[in-house]
C-alpha cells in the first residue's frame, strides 16, 4: 500500500473532516489528494458509464495543475513555495503524475465490474472536503 492507496482507502472518512492536522508531510500529500479525490468523484457524478467516466477523468488529467503560488492552488500555505521555475515545474510533473494514478485507481472504486456506478462512491460527491466547495 502507499500514498494513493491510503488516499483511496480513507477518503470516505477523511472527506467529513472540518479541520486536518498535519503532523508530516504525508500528512499533506493526503489533505491534497483527498482533495483531488473529491473533484475527480464530482466529475464522475453525471457519467453512467466506465466509458464516459473514464474520458470525464481524462479531461480533467489535461487540464493544468497549479502548484503552491498560482491562482488555483486550493491550499495556501500547505506547501512551501517553489523557489525557482524549474522546482515549479518538478512539482507540477509530480503532482500531475500522482493525479493521474490516483484518477487510474478511484476508476475502480467508483464504477462495479459491469461498468455502472458504485452508488457507495459517487455519493460522497456530495459532500464538502473542509468547507471548500467544488464546482
Amino acid at each position: 500500500a502507499d500514498i494513493v492507496d491510503e488516499a483511496i482507502t480513507f477518503f470516505r472518512a477523511n472527506v467529513f473532516f472540518k479541520k486536518f492536522h498535519v503532523k508530516s508531510s504525508a500528512d499533506k500529500l493526503l489533505i491534497y489528494l483527498t482533495f483531488y479525490i473529491h473533484i475527480a468523484l464530482k466529475r464522475l457524478e453525471g457519467c453512467q458509464t466506465l466509458a464516459v467516466g473514464t474520458k470525464a477523468i481524462i479531461n480533467l488529467g489535461l487540464e493544468k495543475v497549479p502548484v503552491p503560488g498560482e491562482p488555483g492552488f486550493p491550499f495556501p500555505g500547505l506547501f512551501t513555495l517553489p523557489q525557482s521555475q524549474e522546482e515549479a515545474e518538478l512539482l507540477r510533473n509530480y503532482l500531475k503524475q500522482i493525479r493521474e494514478e490516483t484518477s487510474g485507481r478511484l476508476l475502480n472504486c467508483a464504477y462495479r465490474a459491469n461498468g455502472f456506478p458504485n452508488k457507495w462512491w459517487l455519493a460522497f460527491a456530495k459532500r464538502k472536503f473542509m468547507n471548500i466547495v467544488i464546482l
